[in-house]
């Protein structure tokens, strides 16, 4: 388990430094990262489902995972209850702009019109930081082998991004770190149970799911369109209840 301590010591080291230094940027170039963050989320995610499409040895699983996962978040309002639970800890800002465009605006106003929500980066970041190969594989070669390559390597990628993501959205994103460490955490426990348990189809099933989630990230942070994507996140399980099953089916028969 050292390498994924190393990996969620990193991100909360990484948001420290970005949201210290957030200080100090200005609103302007605070946006251009922003919306940097939300290009690079909408490539990144695009990416996965490119490479991983064409492993898929069950090409619409993807598609009925989304539509019942999306069914059970919106049931469960998965969106509406992390955003009223993270935004509304955020202590608003003082710094408002005068121009033309605020006339007729209250201070309130203007702030949560313009200010990064704390929930849509931190939902973002969760994404970023769990849905990968490094991040899926690594905990199973670090259980099975002793080997902490991938997660370092990790854990030097999730640094930097955090870093980024903490200069537009502040302290919070550290909140992903316990997340990423229970995630990893999983893949180590189950590879530690049972290696056969975690196949690569499997890995390749939740990447493609995780690249869409990460695309519909980058999509309501570039403001193109809301897609809710914790409503989504369900989605996640189907995969492993659908190969849970299967294996169960074939221990039976066998």
């Amino acid at each position: 388990m050292i390498g994924t301590i190393v990996n969620t010591a990193a991100i909360v080291v990484g948001s420290c430094i970005g949201a210290t230094l957030k200080r100090g940027i200005k609103a302007e170039y605070q946006q251009v990262v922003f919306v940097g963050i939300g290009l690079c989320s909408v490539a990144l995610g695009l990416n996965a489902c490119v490479h991983y499409l064409p492993k898929s040895h069950y090409p619409v699983l993807f598609i009925l995972s989304m539509a019942l996962g999306g069914v059970v978040g919106t049931a469960l309002n998965l969106s509406g209850r992390f955003s009223r639970l993270i935004d509304g800890r955020q202590t608003p800002g003082h710094d408002v702009q005068t121009d033309d465009a605020t006339v007729g605006y209250t201070p309130k106003q203007v702030h949560n019109s313009e200010k990064p929500r704390l929930s849509e980066g931190l939902s973002t970041a969760i994404l970023l930081f769990c849905i990968g190969t490094f991040s899926m594989l690594g905990p199973v070669n670090s259980a099975i082998l002793g080997d902490n390559t991938y997660l370092y390597t990790n854990a030097t990628l999730d640094f930097v991004t955090s870093m980024v993501i903490a200069s537009s959205y502040g302290y919070g994103i550290m909140l992903a770190a316990p997340v990423l460490f229970c995630w990893q955490g999983a893949f180590y426990l189950v590879a530690k149970l049972s290696a056969d348990a975690i196949s690569d189809d499997l890995i390749s099933e939740l990447s493609i799911i995780g690249g869409l989630l990460i695309m519909a990230s980058g999509l309501s942070i570039l403001k193109i369109r809301d897609c809710k994507t914790l409503n989504l996140l369900p989605a996640l399980v189907v995969p492993v209840l659908f190969f849970l099953f299967r294996y169960c089916l074939i221990c039976i028969i066998t």
